[in-house]
């Protein structure tokens, strides 16, 4: 998913789920800084005290995405959390919609309340859980399973300006990489090019609207994917989670705004129908929350800030002024979050990933 939904969306969500603004705020903010945090290294403070950060994303064509133990270390934990279906090891790496094992991962996390990078941590888990809706099929890892066959993709329903522009985009996608493969050796520029995640399929998985389908390389035929069905069912499950957030901690709760799903529903699936570019889908969530009915009371969603600016200035603070910033607070759910998956929750199912 882009930041229309990891930012814009699980703000409204939580929102509508009678989370404060604040509350709100952090977890969104928190869900879409997974995929800007893609700094490696750390930071000395004024008083010699230090703050390690490792990354948990890194930009398309940085070189990194070549290395597995990085692959396995950021895109299997944070954005393409293995399913455990199938029977090579290769295979259960592959990403599954709302599998079992994601199921375990936000059970575990919404037990986390008396930590205090709990609301950042919910940020984590909404933007791995959402993930899994839309990443579902590919795997974390460079694989031939992730292949796809470059034209065999097909749309539904789709307005023409806004295929013709997908496609545009998809070709200059591919444009960016030719550097990066022109000076590597031509098995790993295969990796680079369509073997690591979604790679193949672009952002296509991202698109809230689409219904489209594709050919895989090495099994076949994708199935029709409808987008906008898959993001609804996150949608209702990560609103309940929510709620049950809001009912089970007063200080956190706004009953003003609450809503069931069952009230909130058509009001979201209009948002995800939407067709257009990424920048005009954020400023339909934030006219439909101020100026439309999406909230009980309308109101504006506060403009995404990158913490990483946040970052820069923790060397002016001492250590306990700078643990209680929410950037330092998310480089700490970040890690509790890989080291829970990595270390606990794939072994318990027989996957060792590092």
């Amino acid at each position: 998913m882009q930041i229309d939904m990891h930012y814009y969306g699980t703000y409204s969500l939580a929102r509508a789920a009678g989370l404060t603004r604040e509350a709100s705020r952090i977890i969104a903010t928190s869900a879409q800084f997974v995929d800007d945090n893609a700094k490696q290294g750390g930071i000395d403070l004024s008083d010699a005290s230090s703050c390690q950060v490792e990354a948990t994303a890194h930009h398309t064509t940085s070189l990194e995405n070549l290395d597995i133990t990085d692959q396995r270390n950021v895109w299997v934990p944070f954005h393409f959390l293995p399913g455990d279906e199938g029977d090579s090891f290769t295979e259960r790496l592959i990403c599954r919609k709302d599998s079992k094992i994601a199921r375990e991962m936000c059970d575990n996390h919404l037990t986390q309340s008396t930590k205090p990078y709990f609301l950042e941590l919910l940020g984590v888990m909404a933007h791995v859980y959402a993930d899994t809706f839309a990443h579902y099929g590919f795997s974390g890892v460079s694989s031939r399973r992730n292949r796809v066959e470059q034209y065999s993709f097909e749309f539904k329903d789709l307005d023409g300006e806004i295929k013709d522009y997908i496609v545009t985009k998809k070709n200059s996608v591919w444009d960016r990489f030719n550097p990066i493969i022109r000076n590597i050796k031509s098995s790993v520029a295969e990796s680079v090019s369509n073997a690591l995640g979604h790679g193949s399929v672009v952002t296509f998985p991202d698109r809230p609207y689409l219904h489209w389908s594709f050919e895989y390389e090495l099994s076949g035929h994708s199935g029709w994917r409808d987008n906008v069905a898959t993001f609804t069912e996150y949608c209702e499950k990560i609103h309940q989670f929510f709620v049950d957030i809001a009912n089970s901690n007063p200080d956190l709760r706004d009953e003003e705004q609450q809503q069931s799903w069952e009230q909130l529903k058509p009001k979201v699936v209009a948002i995800l129908q939407y067709q257009a570019k990424g920048d005009d889908r954020i400023v339909k969530w934030q006219q439909e929350t101020e100026f439309g009915e999406l909230f009980n009371a309308a109101e504006a969603i506060p403009v995404y800030s990158d913490w990483n600016v946040d970052f820069e200035q923790l060397e002016t603070l001492e250590s306990e002024e700078a643990m209680s910033t929410s950037v330092y607070k998310f480089y700490q759910a970040a890690s509790y979050h890989r080291w829970y998956v990595l270390r606990e929750l794939l072994p318990k199912y027989g996957l060792m990933v590092v």
